[in-house]
């Protein structure tokens, strides 16, 4: 064979392949419309391996219109009003409406009138946008500036979805259309805006964004049909739908657009931005712009519109568009102020702060204090700066010079215990406290069973982290980290294996994450736990069949955990029948009802705790007098707060609960002496969390974490007479065990 058979070979099968791949949407017309025949002449195709340009142009055929052969040809009503007059309520295009064909029979096609056919072109362009499109429903025919023209398959319904042909469409649109070889995608481009098909998938991308349609694309007869709301809807094509006349018109404009913001808050005298936004429907160069009551700095304060339009290469001016700007008055920065009850001061002598700023609008936001210390303890001038910035980020300062002498009320230590607010924390030496007498508490403990999900408690791979059964009332502890490498979300999957409906009663809820700092996630965990149950908050009701599974603690996977990051969750739940649980860790795009029951079981990482432990709520009360002398109460210790002692069913293996964590502590103290303060002293390392202190939220401590062991956090104080406190204490996840809270008589008061 010689060369040049074999390259007339290869041009036909190019040109071959090129139109088996690229939608076709020839149809043949009536001959009987006397506009002339522009027939399309196909020289070569070049079939490339990343974007090849299809378009089509309006060419003339003697054959009538076809029907399609699609699944069904329901009719369908897009959201509209009937343009004859009659009276049409909206429906979805994408839903099928109850009417004549609702069976699926075909609608009687009226005979065609002159046509023009769409047909590939070798001109690289698209058809040029015209006015409103009508096309018909269940035929290929579209009319446009009084032209008739067939598309390559007639609009049609499959599965309750409008369909329509894609590369007709978009050419008397006046969008272009290119294939792109290597991902074998059909791409739309209109202007600035990118859409991107694939057959047989419901999924298209719009400037990069997956978008889910509500039908596959799919080929019919070398024809390229896709639902007609995804282009309408990514596009914002309009449209309304004539029932009785079984059309859809689209409103098409060939106007650019124009709009523009300026900041929300635009004040009198301040430089104004303006962000313009334009395009043209039919990718035209913007070439000019025209600005109405446009100022650069409106001088006084009121109401002022302005208008914006622009132009494009064809001379074609948008719609102006305006906006009404509500110019206020300058704002002012705020005035910073305080003053203090003295202007001179012994050493530890408490100072008291008086804040006096003040704002045009009231809305300071932020208050930083510089060397606001509570006292000295050094004598000389000592100078403090408050500085107060309001929401518009203007900020001020003030600073004022008080004098200390030499004279000495307070010591440090003295002071420290009698004046730092409770949540506050204050350096002692912390080597004492093993000297200090134990409280010689004795506790019984209430009937409750604690799941603690903690180990692995970093998570390399997708598995089941924590499974049990469990039956009344429950506690759920689960604090992961996430070293998948992927994002992941964390379920709990209930079970309920009985012959009768089981109802699971979540009472409260703590839950904190996902945070990169697993103290923090702690500690917030603990915190909204126990607002749970001062509020009464979290509670909820699941019902559970017999036989079904449901998700359950839904807070957990309220968010993905990305790498790195920590979940923790406190919940107490109570339940009539046993019920099985599974503590899951998936990647977050997995449905966790699908794949739970074919997880693995994560093995412990031998350094952290899990285990099933009975007897969860620990109840100590203490009737005699403690705060005369100084004492301690020693907690998570394994001595005088013994370990709670358990199971961990997925490793056939006893546990024991080391720290305790997940036990809550019900401690009454009956009689505490007057003028005690009650102190919480970590001993096992850093400490964050809270306390519940007769009824009130503390915290352990206000910002940084409690070092061990020379830091105590204040609790509580008790006045002139003796009183009865009522302490709730859980251990904080992330922190360290064991702690002490500390009872010491408050020095004489000056």
């Amino acid at each position: 064979m010689n060369l040049k058979k074999k390259l007339s070979i290869l041009t036909a099968l190019a040109v071959f392949q090129a139109f088996a791949v690229i939608p076709a949407n020839a149809q043949a017309a009536d001959q009987s419309d006397s506009t002339p025949v522009n027939t399309a002449k196909v020289k070569s195709v070049e079939v490339v391996k990343k974007e090849q340009t299809i378009a089509e142009s309006e060419v003339k055929d003697q054959s009538g219109t076809q029907t399609s052969d699609n699944d069904t040809t329901e009719e369908t009503n897009p959201e509209s009003t009937d343009s004859s007059g009659t009276d049409v309520a909206p429906v979805d295009p994408a839903a099928p409406t109850e009417s004549e064909d609702a069976e699926g029979t075909e609608e009687d096609v009226p005979a065609p009138t002159p046509v023009e056919v769409e047909q590939p072109s070798t001109s690289g362009q698209s058809g040029t946008v015209g006015g409103d499109l009508t096309l018909y429903m269940n035929s290929n025919k579209m009319v446009q500036d009084g032209k008739s023209y067939l598309a390559g398959q007639p609009m049609a319904v499959k599965n309750g979805v409008s369909y329509v042909a894609i590369r007709a469409l978009v050419d008397r649109v006046g969008y272009d259309v290119k294939y792109d070889n290597t991902t074998k995608e059909t791409i739309i481009i209109s202007g600035e805006d990118e859409l991107r098909f694939k057959t047989n998938s419901k999924i298209y991308t719009v400037n990069g964004e997956a978008r889910t349609m509500k039908g596959a694309a799919y080929q019919q007869k070398n024809t390229f049909m896709v639902p007609l709301t995804s282009i309408t809807q990514a596009l914002n094509i309009t449209y309304t739908v004539n029932q009785s006349a079984k059309t859809v018109v689209l409103k098409l404009s060939t106007k650019p657009v124009a709009s523009f913001t300026v900041p929300k808050e635009v004040f009198a005298g301040d430089n104004v931005t303006y962000t313009t936004k334009y395009s043209s429907p039919k990718g035209l160069d913007i070439v000019d712009e025209r600005w109405t009551g446009r100022q650069d700095s409106f001088d006084q304060p009121g109401t002022y519109t302005v208008t914006y339009a622009v132009q494009d290469s064809s001379g074609q001016w948008s719609d102006p568009y305006s906006l009404t700007i509500q110019v206020q008055k300058p704002n002012l920065p705020p005035v910073a102020m305080f003053t203090t009850d003295k202007e001179e001061y012994k050493m530890g002598e408490k100072i008291t702060y008086i804040d006096q700023s003040t704002d045009d609008e009231n809305a300071i936001e932020t208050t930083e204090w510089d060397n606001n210390a509570l006292a000295f303890f050094v004598p000389g001038p000592k100078t403090i700066t408050i500085t107060v910035t309001d929401k518009h980020g203007l900020s001020d300062s003030y600073s004022k010079i008080i004098n200390i002498t030499g004279e000495t009320l307070y010591t440090l230590s003295d002071f420290n215990q009698l004046f730092t607010p409770v949540g506050g924390k204050f350096t002692f030496n912390g080597g004492e406290v093993p000297a200090m007498e134990k409280v010689p508490y004795t506790y019984y403990d209430e009937q409750s069973i604690l799941i603690r999900s903690n180990s692995p408690e970093t998570v390399n791979s997708e598995g089941i982290v924590y499974k049990e059964s469990s039956i009344g009332q429950t506690r759920f502890m689960i604090h992961h980290v996430n070293n998948t490498g992927k994002n992941v979300k964390m379920y709990v999957v209930a079970t309920n294996n009985n012959m009768y409906p089981a109802t699971l009663e979540q009472q409260n809820m703590g839950f904190a994450g996902p945070s990169p700092f697993a103290t923090v996630a702690g500690k917030l965990s603990i915190d909204r736990w126990f607002k749970s149950m001062q509020e009464g908050t979290g509670k909820l009701d699941v019902v559970l069949q017999p036989g079904e599974s449901k998700l359950v603690l839904t807070e957990l996977s309220a968010l993905p955990m990305k790498k790195g990051q920590v979940i923790s969750l406190y919940s107490d739940v109570f339940s009539d029948y046993r019920l099985d649980y599974n503590i899951i860790m998936i990647e977050e795009n997995k449905d966790p009802m699908e794949v739970w029951s074919t997880l693995p079981v994560l093995d412990r990482d031998g350094v952290h705790n899990r285990g099933t432990y009975p007897n969860a709520t620990r109840v100590i009360t203490y009737d005699q007098e403690v705060g005369a002398t100084p004492s301690r109460l020693p907690l998570g210790d394994n001595a005088s707060d013994p370990n709670l002692v358990g199971t961990d069913p997925m490793a056939y293996t006893d546990a024991s609960n080391a720290g305790n964590f997940g036990v809550l502590y019900k401690i009454t103290l009956n009689n505490v002496a007057p003028r005690t303060l009650i102190s919480f002293n970590p001993r096992g390392g850093k400490y964050s969390g809270v306390a519940l202190v007769n009824g009130q939220v503390v915290q352990i401590s206000e910002g940084k974490s409690l070092s061990a062991p020379n830091e105590q956090s204040v609790l509580y104080r008790t006045g002139s007479y003796g009183e009865s406190v009522t302490i709730l204490f859980s251990a904080a996840p992330g922190s360290n065990l064991p702690v002490n809270l500390l009872f010491t008589p408050l020095p004489a008061e000056k």
